[in-house]
């Protein structure tokens, strides 16, 4: 609590000094003088009041002095308050990448795992960084057609075809061997009962019939169910949960040479994909715009950049995340309406091929 009050008693002049300090350290990666700070905030300031200043910021946690410099950076908690306070987060309306983010999602596509790709793309041309956007999740699409394929050791290769177009490919295991046959009944039965209905609806439908009209059922519909449900207890939500990165080399003209071993454990969490994951699906579950600054991500490998996400959505409500990854020092007033206008731009774009 003392330090929210320490932050809501920074004045006016302080918090122009702060503003000053965080986008020249945004634009130039290297630590601001006081003499700048008094040059550019436009206060009649002496170097000595805005050392001052700075020193009172230091003791609150906003800025540091790395080495022996004289000159400040900001930290995290500056961002922070930057971002939350002292933002000034909108596009010019002749910014030329407005039109280029509408002209590319609205191009013919076969597929959304195309549109996403485009627009992860996109961020990362338009920003310099790394561009990331999820595939909408599986669970909000509807069922077109349903196929099984008898595999070696009692396993079942499942291709779905979600919303007459995307094909998704699956493999679960079974309790036992189940025929061709067999396999082609309980296909014929799902497709006939349940396209049209999205995969949580099948699921509680499937169930429901289960605990009702177990007695009633006959062979085929019980192997159905038998291994829709089999189906839905492998593919859960984490696992259809995948995205989309562009533009991880962008992160490598940014970081500063001694860092390459972050870099490097970055790319392979880029890699292995389960954090990165976590992180996006805490945005898909929250409301809105997501700013995630060095350790708020809760993750040691992010600590040194940030992490902005926004929705989007289709009829059936939010399905993915848009986002960028870059260092803590990104262009915030820029980045952000970039990320939200792409996520809108590709909510639009999917519902309209629907």
């Amino acid at each position: 609590m003392a330090a929210d009050n320490k932050e809501e008693s920074l004045n006016e002049r302080a918090q122009r000094l702060l503003r000053v300090l965080v986008q020249s350290y945004i634009r130039d990666g290297a630590p601001v003088g006081s003499r700048t700070l008094s040059r550019d905030s436009g206060l009649a300031l002496s170097s000595a009041t805005v050392r001052n200043v700075m020193a009172d910021l230091e003791s609150m946690g906003f800025v540091t002095s790395p080495h022996t410099s004289a000159g400040r950076v900001p930290t995290d908690k500056a961002y922070r308050f930057f971002v939350d306070s002292l933002l000034r987060a909108q596009l010019p309306a002749d910014d030329l990448s407005l039109e280029e983010i509408r002209r590319q999602l609205d191009l013919p596509s076969d597929s959304s795992k195309a549109l996403v790709a485009t627009a992860s793309q996109l961020l990362s041309n338009i920003t310099h960084l790394a561009g990331v956007v999820t595939l909408p999740l599986a669970q909000a699409a509807s069922l077109t057609q349903i196929e099984f394929l008898s595999l070696s050791e009692n396993r079942v290769l499942v291709v779905l075809v979600l919303n007459d177009r995307e094909v998704q490919n699956r493999i679960i295991q079974l309790d036992r061997h189940y025929s061709s046959e067999e396999l082609r009944r309980a296909a014929n039965f799902l497709n006939e009962h349940c396209a049209g209905c999205t995969l949580p609806q099948i699921h509680t439908e499937l169930v429901q019939q289960l605990k009702d009209t177990r007695e009633h059922l006959n062979q085929a519909m019980l192997d159905a169910i038998s291994v829709a449900q089999r189906l839905f207890e492998q593919g859960s939500a984490a696992e259809d949960f995948e995205y989309v990165i562009a533009g991880e080399t962008n992160l490598m003209q940014l970081g500063e040479p001694t860092n390459v071993d972050k870099l490097k454990r970055l790319f392979e969490a880029f890699s292995e994909k389960r954090d990165i994951l976590h992180l996006l699906d805490q945005s898909l579950k929250a409301e809105g715009i997501q700013i995630f600054i060095g350790q708020e991500s809760g993750y040691r490998i992010l600590d040194d950049y940030s992490v902005v996400t926004a929705p989007y959505s289709t009829e059936q409500g939010v399905v993915g995340v848009v986002g960028v990854i870059g260092p803590t020092r990104m262009a915030y007033e820029r980045v952000i309406p970039l990320v939200d206008l792409t996520a809108k731009v590709l909510s639009s774009a999917l519902n309209f091929r629907r």
